[in-house]
């Protein structure tokens, strides 16, 4: 099994690795100039494993220079969603790129496949990469090719959508992540406000949002029946690569989180209440802190968010303050919330460079410190792997890719008095970040299991759709919320989460890394140098070994069950009485 150690020149390398394959001074600029490499992959004649081995890293090389320009592309649409040359820059690829690699991409699949010569690849070295390939090929269909293309397309409406939302207060015109940071205002007034604000603003493109939605749907369930597929939740299984759970175990894990995980919240929510001296909780009273307290204010600028990351990394390894330090120096940031910029955050892999880029819009609060150490995290994998010779090496599923920063919001936290010096300061955000952990499982569930119903049933209403939404969201969220006066706003909440529109299916990961996270928390509690040590052995395998051995190498389990479920829910309940 490959095995890549990191050392410390791979973290503050920010030269670009020698090409071997395509030229040094190649640049991707129209399907002319990048078509005669996959005629050339395609006719090559291969007549012995180290030449097939030859072959697939020249391929990876490929790949992953058109992978690099295709995610500056929307780097630079998302950084700015109002700019229409860079909305066409990146449209360009989806529409003028993509469609015409997805053939040669299939093709150089069975070649590959059928090589008399892939016998003789090394299977512990090969075998997770040549499984995935299997599955590409099984699930490829040619037809499939313009409705991804017009699926991408519309899953741009979405940002740009929402990246264009923004509400005025007291005269000031905010972006809704600005708006939001007022919910944690001590005045109840001042919350309600703000909260009341955004949900109307998002309100005013509820409808539109739906047909899209709708639309979304429907050519995802075309591509499902094309391949073969009873809908697009099989479909979807396949293409991600699951194959160490099935959807059944997905609704277990839902059954399990409301059995051990719901009843907890409850009780935080009981207690907020009688905290706050409420006769109900409203929703805008769960994001302040429940002492009566003004906001956390733990950093200013973008800068000093960036700055107090690179210390707290510093702290716990040396290697994990070098791979921020190098993101710094190569202008691979951008943190503060502006208007016209895409939602949300993100790391995006640079497959050829090995130096990631972290997106997000950071407004001054503790969520923003945890965001900040959650992409770092998985920055941190991307150094990790950065030396794998396989572009498809460097890509674990998200079931492992979450973890890495899962994991670090909370192993940082022996270091989060960086950020918060006072020590009642620092032990309001790590209780308020330990319930935010457990929060994690029921929101979760809810959206995956809104997933599931949605594409098992392609042809639902609009209205059937915002129903199924209120029962989820009343079986696993805000129990003991009062909602009344505010039924309009409920059947809507889901649109707020950009995996449903961009990335579907992609969330039920989140609670099972969620789960790995807090085992490699507690290891870490026992002992810091072995548990992060472990972490970051398990890290550097990449997708090199399915996802139980990776887990296992840092030390954990990959499991969902109730027991085991119920068995960490606890640990971290006792982390927070202890604080």
């Amino acid at each position: 099994m490959l095995l890549v150690e990191p050392t410390a020149e791979s973290a503050t390398d920010t030269s670009r690795p020698p090409r071997h394959y395509l030229p040094e001074d190649f640049l991707v600029t129209d399907w002319a100039t990048i078509e005669p490499f996959f005629q050339e992959l395609q006719s090559r004649p291969v007549h012995t494993s180290a030449e097939l081995e030859r072959w697939l890293l020249d391929r990876s090389e490929l790949e992953a220079v058109l992978s690099e320009d295709l995610a500056w592309r929307y780097i630079h649409m998302t950084c700015d969603t109002q700019d229409p040359a860079r909305a066409e820059a990146f449209q360009y690829f989806v529409n003028e790129v993509e469609p015409l690699v997805a053939p040669y991409d299939h093709a150089l699949n069975e070649k590959m496949l059928a090589s008399e010569y892939l016998a003789g690849l090394d299977e512990r070295r090969y075998g997770v990469f040549l499984r995935s390939v299997r599955r590409a090929s099984e699930i490829y269909r040619a037809e499939n090719i313009p409705l991804k293309t017009d699926i991408s397309t519309k899953q741009q409406q979405y940002a740009a959508t929402v990246g264009a939302m923004n509400v005025t207060l007291d005269g000031q015109e905010l972006t809704l992540p600005q708006a939001a940071d007022r919910l944690k205002n001590p005045d109840r007034a001042v919350r309600e406000t703000a909260w009341r604000a955004i949900q109307a603003r998002r309100l005013q493109d509820a409808k539109p949002l739906d047909a899209l939605f709708t639309e979304l749907i429907g050519l995802r369930h075309e591509v499902a029946l094309n391949a073969g597929f009873a809908n697009f939740r099989d479909y979807m299984f396949a293409a991600l690569g699951r194959f160490d759970y099935t959807p059944q175990d997905c609704f277990d894990f839902h059954a399990a989180i409301r059995e051990t995980v719901v009843p907890l919240i409850d009780n935080f929510d009981l207690e907020r209440r009688q905290d706050l001296n409420l006769p109900a909780l409203r929703p805008w009273d769960l994001d302040v802190d429940p002492s009566g307290q003004p906001p956390l204010r733990p950093f200013g600028t973008g800068e000093e968010l960036l700055e107090k990351t690179i210390t707290v990394f510093q702290n716990l390894d040396s290697y994990l303050g070098d791979c921020l330090r190098t993101m710094r120096q190569m202008g691979h940031l951008d943190l503060e919330s502006r208007k016209g910029k895409a939602p949300g955050g993100y790391n995006y892999p640079l497959d050829e460079t090995g130096v990631p880029f972290i997106f997000m819009n950071a407004t001054s609060s503790l969520r923003d410190v945890v965001t900040m150490l959650h992409e770092g995290g998985h920055a941190v994998h991307s150094f990790l792997t950065r030396g794998l010779p396989l572009g498809a090496d460097k890509h674990p599923p998200s079931e492992v890719a979450e973890l890495a920063s899962m994991s670090m919001e909370l192993m940082s936290m022996d270091q989060w008095h960086v950020f918060f010096p006072d020590a009642d300061d620092l032990r309001r955000a790590k209780k308020t970040h330990l319930e935010s952990v457990l929060e994690t499982f029921p929101w979760v569930a809810t959206i995956d299991k809104f997933q599931h119903w949605v594409y098992e049933h392609p042809t639902h209403t609009e209205a059937e759709r915002h129903a199924r939404w209120v029962q989820l969201f009343d079986e696993f969220n805000q129990r003991t919320v009062d909602w009344t006066g505010l039924e309009t706003f409920k059947p809507y909440l889901w649109q707020k989460q950009l995996h449903l529109y961009e990335v579907p299916f992609y969330y039920i990961e989140y609670a099972m890394a969620q789960l790995g996270a807090i085992a490699v928390w507690r290891n870490f509690r026992q002992n810091p140098t072995e548990g992060l040590a472990a972490y970051k052995r398990a890290l550097a395998l990449g997708y090199t070994a399915p996802i139980g051995q990776i887990y296992a190498a840092a030390g954990i389990r990959f499991d969902f069950s109730t027991e085991y479920l119920r068995t960490l829910a606890d640990f971290v309940r006792e982390e927070m009485e202890a604080l």
